[in-house]
């Protein structure tokens, strides 16, 4: 199994990006994915989730309202839309494939990261 994450890069406060996640050997149409995210020094924290057909979500306070996560069953991908950027939403962005949302942090499978760096 593989999770490829993607889309990560330095972006000013207030601004987007969006990280895609490919996902390869697993039934991916049948897998919730989630986005975890780990600053430097501090303990990797739940960012998202999405059931396996898409109609379910959920998301962590601190980017309720800013980011948005989806997913393309047919490309076996999942994204992550990062609206109004602020400095805390530094760190390594990961994404997760699991049995279900409330279990993603206990997730199956994990990709590498890619990098989110907002700042000015």
């Amino acid at each position: 199994v593989q999770l490829q994450a993607s889309g990560g890069g330095l972006v000013q406060p207030g601004g987007s990006l969006k990280l895609s996640c490919a996902a390869s050997g697993l039934v991916f149409k049948r897998s919730a994915m989630g986005w975890f995210r780990q600053a430097p020094g501090k303990e990797r924290d739940f960012v998202a989730a999405i059931s396996w057909s898409g109609g379910s979500d959920y998301y962590a306070d601190s980017v309720k309202g800013r980011f948005t996560i989806s997913r393309h069953n047919a490309e076996n991908t999942v994204y992550l839309q990062m609206n109004s950027l602020k400095p805390e939403d530094t760190a390594v962005y990961y994404c997760a494939a699991g049995k279900s949302i409330p279990t993603i942090a206990a997730a199956d499978y994990w990709g590498k990261g890619t990098q989110v760096t907002v700042s000015s």
